[in-house]
């Protein structure tokens, strides 16, 4: 089987949605690609739970093949788990396996996980060494600038996989003790571009396509994460939303995130579809009047048709003239999403 070009792939569609723990599931990763976006990476696997059989984990990680190209990023610190669980990712169909080398939440790296793996190279190197070894589709890897201000090591990092056979990388810039504050610098970026030849994707505060063009054409970047900037917005990867007229965009809008709750339900058992159409219904209001009590509304709701009362309720209401710009867009989002 001829392996996946990463270049070629991320050239034709360069602007994809990010991988976000308990949101990237099959719903909105589909709704995502219908709406533009290039190829998805569903939420993270962890890799223990992969090869114990927990029950949850395996579920998360079946695919439809209907789906097309999907990456699935894994969460694990050691060859003994990462391995087999990747090979069992790729037996499902994964065509891509990324190794989720950012996640900067204390309850994972203290278990040497997400970014605990950017603290010692040496160590890591042999994990993608027997990773690449293993696997016949293409390895990736998700990194952030560093562990710390004191430890910035994504440029090491990079060329450390990129001489270990992976493929792509992409990179969140702030380090791991940043977690999600202050200015995402792109600088970490645009010096890890320079110093590796494999495709180099971006990530971090990306809200519209104009933004990611624009962190493109400044670091040299092959390609863009938008994360947060989708979560009830997932036309933010069709360029052809804004040239609508607002009544339009508003029709359109309401009838995506309809599609999504739609796709939720078909597809989840009742109690896991009760708990995304909660997480997914409050992201679609965001800027809308009288948000807060609307939300908290919808979280108290006890069954699926309440929840879709209350979206419907939303969107009738209207945009709220006072909350614009990124406060509109980021208003709710969960930065313990993102990994």
């Amino acid at each position: 089987m001829t392996r996946l070009d990463m270049a070629t792939l991320i050239h034709e569609a360069p602007v994809r949605l990010a991988p976000m723990a308990s949101y990237t599931n099959t719903p909105f990763r589909r709704i995502a690609v219908q709406c533009g976006s290039g190829f998805t990476t569903n939420e993270e696997i962890d890799a223990d739970g992969i090869v114990h059989d927990n029950t949850r984990t395996v579920a998360m990680s079946r695919l439809d093949p209907e789906d097309g190209v999907v990456a699935m990023q894994l969460l694990g610190g050691n060859v003994e788990t990462l391995v087999p669980a990747a090979l069992r990712l790729v037996e499902a169909g994964a065509s891509i396996i990324d190794i989720n080398m950012g996640c900067p939440a204390p309850k994972v790296t203290k278990k040497g996980k997400g970014a605990a793996l950017m603290r010692d190279a040496r160590a890591t190197a042999g994990i993608l060494r027997a990773l690449r070894a293993a696997l016949d589709v293409p390895l990736t890897i998700k990194i952030r600038g560093g562990w710390s201000e004191e430890h910035l090591n994504a440029v090491e990092i990079a060329q450390m996989a990129e001489g270990e056979g992976v493929d792509a990388i992409t990179v969140h810039p702030r380090t791991r003790s940043q977690r999600y504050t202050g200015r995402a610098p792109w600088e970490v970026i645009a010096d890890v571009v320079q110093a590796v030849r494999i495709p180099v994707t971006g990530n971090g505060d990306i809200i519209s396509l104009a933004e990611a063009r624009e962190m493109m054409s400044a670091t040299g970047c092959a390609g863009v994460m938008i994360g947060r900037g989708a979560l009830g917005r997932p036309w933010v990867f069709d360029a052809t939303h804004e040239t609508l007229d607002l009544e339009t965009r508003a029709q359109r809008e309401a009838a995506i995130g309809r599609a999504h709750l739609d796709l939720i339900e078909a597809s989840m058992p009742p109690r896991e579809a009760l708990m995304q159409v909660k997480k997914q219904a409050s992201m679609y209001i965001a800027g809308r009047t009288d948000v807060r009590p609307r939300r908290a509304a919808i979280f108290q709701a006890r069954d699926v048709a309440t929840v879709r009362s209350l979206f419907e309720a939303a969107v009738e209401a209207g945009l709220d003239p006072g909350v614009v710009g990124r406060q509109g867009v980021l208003a709710g989002a969960p930065n313990s999403a993102i990994r």
